[in-house]
């Protein structure tokens, strides 16, 4: 049994969702909230939810990032321990 989660709209000017961005992320790897809104086939309007998509697509990518191989809070840093 799969999971429902259910989906917020972060832009109402285009009527996007927090899991449309997340589907975005994995699918296309957009870098920018730009290259999200191009992804979701829209534009930007009133630019009030560009933060929430980066947070978006940060918490995404964070999730997706290997665990740091020296145990610092960073994702997969360089830095010796």
């Amino acid at each position: 049994m799969t999971a429902c989660r259910a989906s917020m709209i972060i832009c109402s000017c285009n009527v996007i969702t927090d899991s449309d961005v997340r589907d975005a992320v994995s699918e296309a790897a957009p870098r920018t909230a730009g290259q999200v809104y191009g992804c979701l086939g829209c534009s930007p309007q009133c630019g009030r939810c560009a933060r929430t998509i980066k947070r978006i697509m940060d918490e995404a990518l964070g999730a997706a990032a290997p665990a740091c191989p020296t145990g610092c809070a960073c994702a997969g840093c360089d830095e010796t321990a």
